[in-house]
């Protein structure tokens, strides 16, 4: 059995696991798991993940590991996406850490709510927009004095953030008022092969 990763393409934390995998040549079967109609509510997938969350790897021993930074810690484990100096490595973590609890939460939010509810940005709650351009501002001070997150090469972090906010203006926010956020996009975007 090869790698499964179960992930809904319209979600950001699926997406930065898949392109971690792509980046490190991982081979791996994508199994489409559609988040709007409860995919991730069935029994077959609670027994996998009882939180009812993707993105889930099942590894070919048959261990699931959930969370989408997790997934790609794992995956990246040797690989020039980790730094090998400790303190760099932990300022990644610190990157993905923020991301999940300052970031994701508004700018994806944000998202999910104009692209897939369909609410317009003047009816979302003021809260989402101040804080994603909070997270916004605090990503342009960093991509200011660096060329990546943690210095001047591509790691976890990037995948990690560049996620979401490669998409923000679907959520309301105007990137160009961000430039060295949006020139930082176009080089992880560039890196990873997506666009």
């Amino acid at each position: 059995m090869a790698l499964q990763i179960y992930g809904d393409s319209i979600s950001g934390n699926c997406l930065k696991v898949k392109w971690t995998a792509d980046r490190l040549g991982v081979a791996y079967e994508w199994i489409e798991t559609n988040v709007l109609t409860a995919e991730t509510r069935t029994s077959a997938f609670m027994a996998l993940n009882p939180a009812g969350q993707v993105p889930l790897a099942v590894f070919p021993d048959g261990r699931p590991l959930a969370q989408s930074n997790a997934i790609m810690f794992h995956l990246a484990e040797g690989s020039d996406l980790i730094p090998g100096d400790a303190f760099d490595r932990a300022k990644m973590l610190e990157w993905m850490f923020w991301e999940q609890y300052s970031h994701e939460p508004y700018i994806a939010v944000a998202r999910f709510q104009m692209l897939y509810l369909g609410k317009p940005v003047e009816s979302l709650e003021p809260r989402l927009i101040e804080r994603g351009a909070a997270a916004l501002a605090r990503l342009e001070t960093q991509l200011q004095q660096s060329t990546f997150l943690v210095g001047d090469k591509l790691t976890l972090a990037d995948v990690a953030l560049v996620a979401y906010t490669r998409v923000a203006h679907e959520g309301g926010f105007d990137l160009s008022l961000y430039p060295a956020v949006e020139a930082w996009v176009g080089r992880v975007e560039a890196d990873l092969g997506i666009k």
